[in-house]
Formats: C-alpha cells, structure tokens, sequence
C-alpha cells in the first residue's frame, strides 16, 4: 500500500503552484542569491511546461506594493497563462487560486513561493489540509534572512509538507531517461553538473 510520500509524482497527477516571484520581493532575498533563485524558478517552470503540468501563477499587489513578476519568469510562460493577482496573504484563500488548483483535477501539488516562510508555507499547509500532497521546491523559494528560512522549513516539515528542490521534483515526474523529451526536460533544468557531464561525454566523443 503506498501512502502520499511513496506515491510518485507524475506528468498525469502533479501541477505547480508558482507564488509572488515578483521584482520587488526579490529585492529583499537573503538566504540565496538572487541570480539562483532566478535561474531556479524559471526553470523548474520550463521543464514542467515540457512535462505539460498545468501551471499556476500569483502575484501580490502588482500594480503597487511588490510589482510584476520578474521578467525572466514572464518569458518562459504561455502568453495566454493569466497571472492571479490578489490581495490575501495566503493565496490559498483566495477563491480563484484554489478553484485553479481544483480545476487541473492533479492531487500533488509542487509549489514554490517568495517569500518561503509565507507565500510557499502558507498554501502548502493549507492544501495539505485540504487533502492534497504538498511539495515545496525549497531552492526555488526565498525569503529575507536565515532565521526565517530555518523557521519556515520546520514549520512545513511539522504540516508534513514535503520538501525537496527544483530540479528532484522534476525528474521524478520525467521517471525515465529514455523518455522522448528527456533531453529537453535536462536541458530546461540546466544543472551545473549536468552541463559538465555533457562536456566530459562530447570531449571524449561518446
């Protein structure tokens, strides 16, 4: 019998909730830079565009307190995706945000937010609480010092909000490197020692 932590993320039962990565709360990230936390998110949003994961995406106050989100974000996402723009604390409450999440008909909810502690915590709790297996990609979140990051991560693990990174995530929903799109997938994701790799395998021509 597998539970919420042994049952495989997919390309048929996962989505991804992206909260308020937006220019003027980056201005405040401290607990990762802000070139990593960029290159992060944008392309955990790639590969689950390639992965074909419904998106979902939400700002606070756009027009005035935090802006738009960051422009290389906005550039990788579908022009016709609409942008929830809202005013609560917790996305989760507000009505447009959780009927977009109900209307993917996913049960696995992979979520990443700025800041952590609250715009990834908060709707992770909450929609584990409301019956859906949360994950927060931990290196695609930010906040605005050590402490809070060290608190938010304890306060999800204690709601049993599962943790893990951008990169993890996504290849477990990829399941297998002879999949078609793979490469694609690898090549969104764009990790380091991945792009290494492929430089040691094209020196010695294999």
């Amino acid at each position: 019998m597998q539970d919420r932590f042994h049952t495989p993320l997919t390309a048929d039962n996962a989505a991804l909730l992206l909260v308020d990565h937006q220019i003027g709360l980056f201005t405040g990230v401290r607990d990762i830079t802000v070139s990593e936390l960029r290159h992060n998110v944008t392309s955990l949003a790639k590969a689950a565009l390639r992965l074909k994961l419904p998106v979902i995406v939400t700002t606070t106050a756009a027009d005035s307190m935090w802006g738009p989100l960051i422009p290389e974000l906005q550039a990788v996402l579908p022009q016709e995706l609409k942008v929830i723009d809202r005013s609560s604390v917790n996305a989760w409450q507000d009505d447009r945000v959780r009927d977009a999440v109900e209307a993917t008909g996913r049960s696995k909810l992979v979520i990443a937010g700025v800041s952590l502690e609250v715009c990834a915590a908060f709707p992770a709790i909450s929609a584990t609480a409301a019956g859906y297996d949360a994950y927060v990609a931990v290196d695609a979140c930010g906040t605005f010092s050590q402490t809070k990051r060290e608190t938010g991560l304890l306060r999800l693990q204690q709601a049993g909000v599962i943790l893990s990174d951008y990169a993890t995530l996504a290849v477990e929903i990829l399941a297998d490197n002879a999949h078609p799109i793979a490469g694609e997938v690898y090549g969104d994701l764009d990790m380091p020692f991945a792009t290494l790799v492929g430089q040691l395998t094209a020196a010695y021509g294999r």
